[in-house]
């Protein structure tokens, strides 16, 4: 049996451990694509392959959720979360110290299995310290944390390698775990357990149209970001020919308005129901991502234009980033209340599995055409997830106007 509910001033303190967790795992998750052209250099390799970091992290974390889930519901939650937090600070550490690719790739893949545990556990360690009345909150809380990596962790990893080289960005990334670990031991109490998810629950969600549906949204939305953000570092020097400053501004930037708009999402979903806002999401992504091709055109034939265009392109794209994470996970819980635990497992998988998708896309792409088309290939891709969005949601709504058994 789990301990008796800890007192307000404990479950705070649990809530900013858990938060921080979130920071550090994103931080470590984000920091590579900021630096991927300095890896690429330091490593004497081409960007596409250099790419395949993200690509390899991604896929991992997208078999680990799912897996990791099932094989750890009887490890203390203590035990499970320092452990995560600690091995991927060693990962990051030993990230550092990789002499080439291969052996870095090989690390990298070891360290995000971390990533497949901490963020999902974290969320199934604090909704079993809570009352089911502040369950919600709590749980949404704790995210603010990734959102908060979104906004410096690609920066971040940009500036410290420019400046200090990029094993120095794994570094701070091996810090901020560590940090992290001790935080977490000394706040989350010994002998949480969570309930195992059974394997009728995965099979539900699979036989269900709807929830399978919304879940090939999430793949295919992760896919064509990826597409492009996975190369944004080199994208943005070769677009802009900025300095490291101006490019890591341009990053936190998108971050930034990817806050505000997993923000107004939490405020807004309620009135404007899950479907409505996934659709407004994405929307919102197809723009920026729009304004980001016709940046490529700027470029070329009317260089003024440039610095707008980018700086539109990542209001639009951050407004809609997280927000359409956030209403994807509303709209599974609302298809099927009864099987969200696996269903939004399952989301999460869908997410790395998009970016790994997305990730090796926009390599081939490079390989064979450049940077240039990617913004192109990427609006391309996401036009086509708010095509099928918008089919789930007419399903959806069909489904509620039938009677029920």
């Amino acid at each position: 049996m789990n301990p008796a509910l800890p007192d307000e001033r404990s479950l705070r303190a649990a809530i900013r451990a858990l938060t921080f967790g979130n920071f550090a795992i994103g931080t470590g998750v984000m920091v590579v694509v900021g630096m991927l052209d300095l890896i690429a250099e330091g490593l004497r390799t081409s960007v596409p392959t250099a790419g395949q970091l993200v690509t390899i992290g991604a896929l991992v974390t997208c078999i680990g959720a799912p897996l990791t889930a099932a094989l750890t519901s009887r490890i203390d939650r203590r035990s499970l979360l320092v452990g995560s937090l600690a091995l991927s600070g060693l990962g990051h550490l030993l990230s550092a110290l990789a002499p080439g690719f291969g052996l870095l790739a090989a690390v990298r893949a070891a360290t995000m299995v971390q990533a497949a545990i901490f963020t999902p556990q974290a969320a199934a360690t604090i909704g079993s310290m809570v009352p089911p009345e502040g369950r919600a909150r709590a749980v949404t809380g704790i995210f603010i944390g990734w959102s908060i990596a979104s906004v410096i962790g690609m920066p971040l990893g940009n500036l410290v390698g420019t400046h200090f080289g990029w094993r120095a960005g794994f570094g701070v990334a091996a810090l901020l775990n560590l940090a992290a670990c001790a935080w977490v031991f000394a706040t989350i109490p010994r002998g949480l357990r969570t309930p195992a998810l059974s394997l009728s629950s995965w099979g539900d969600v699979v036989r269900n149209p709807l929830l399978t549906g919304a879940l090939a949204v999430t793949l295919l939305g992760g896919a064509g970001q990826f597409t492009l953000s996975a190369y944004i570092a080199p994208a943005l020097k070769l677009a802009t020919q900025a300095s490291a400053e101006a490019v890591a501004a341009v990053m936190g930037l998108f971050g930034l308005f990817g806050v505000a708009g997993n923000l107004w999402m939490i405020r807004q979903i309620g009135r404007r129901g899950p479907d409505r806002s996934v659709d407004t999401a994405i929307l919102a992504i197809v723009v920026g991502l729009g304004l980001a091709a016709l940046l490529t055109l700027a470029v070329a034939w009317l260089p003024a234009a440039t610095w707008p265009l980018l700086l539109a392109s990542g209001v639009f794209w951050g407004l809609g980033c997280f927000a359409m994470n956030s209403a994807q996970q509303a709209r599974l819980a609302a298809f099927a209340p009864a099987l969200a635990s696996a269903s939004i497992a399952l989301n999460t998988s869908m997410i790395y599995g998009g970016q790994a998708i997305g990730a090796a896309a926009g390599g081939a792409v490079i390989a064979v055409a450049g940077i240039g088309p990617l913004p192109w290939a990427a609006v391309a891709l996401m036009l086509a997830t708010l095509w099928l969005s918008r089919r789930v949601g007419a399903r959806a709504a069909v489904a509620r106007m039938q009677p029920r058994a």
